[in-house]
């Protein structure tokens, strides 16, 4: 069982971390002055600036991407999609976005992964979904300048350097895939990769 708490003390770190990036700081204006619906940024770009600042990695790392999701169910045929990215490519072009609405997964899903999954409810109900339990993290910033913190898997993995399959919606096989793909441990030595029976 999954835990779905996490401390506030882990919150208020994370935040801290977050700040402590100007590449993250610049994407989440960018996104919240393009200001998809129920926008979120994260997955990749959090759990690694996470860790390589827990290794001692204080460089300007440049993420491969920065994953923002939204949720519009009343565009699934791509093109929110696609005006999204063209707003955030305009305000922030150095960074490579990768943007997907969260109202579509169950439209693809099958053909890529070949899965039939039930349609998400929201954005935190698709990071709930992500396929490590330290991924499954994002962040919002809003009006005030404050950050929300997303992490329906907590953040225990993600501060205790855990690689753990998210069981929700991942499949053993493609954990593995992705295991192989991202090359956790010789990246980050102190991760902990947990290997998956299939």
């Amino acid at each position: 069982m999954l835990s779905v708490m996490h401390d506030r003390r882990s919150e208020e770190r994370l935040v801290e971390i977050v700040r402590s990036s100007a590449l993250l700081m610049r994407a989440l204006r960018a996104a919240r002055t393009v200001g998809p619906p129920d926008w979120l940024v994260g997955a990749g770009a959090v759990r690694d600036l996470v860790w390589d600042r827990l290794h001692g990695v204080r460089g300007k790392m440049q993420p491969k991407d920065v994953d923002l999701v939204f949720f519009d169910p009343t565009s699934l045929d791509g093109e929110r999609e696609r005006i999204v990215l063209g707003a955030l490519e305009e305000l922030a072009p150095d960074i490579v976005w990768d943007v997907q609405n969260q109202a579509s997964v169950h439209t693809w899903y099958p053909r890529v992964f070949g899965v039939e999954v039930e349609p998400l409810l929201g954005s935190a109900d698709g990071v709930a979904t992500w396929p490590e339990t330290a991924s499954a993290v994002a962040v919002r910033l809003l009006a005030d300048d404050s950050i929300e913190v997303v992490a329906p898997c907590g953040l225990e993995d993600l501060f205790g350097l855990v690689w753990r399959r998210n069981p929700r919606r991942v499949t053993v096989d493609e954990y593995r895939r992705r295991i192989e793909r991202k090359q956790v441990a010789r990246r980050w030595p102190r991760v902990q990769v947990i290997a998956e029976q299939g």
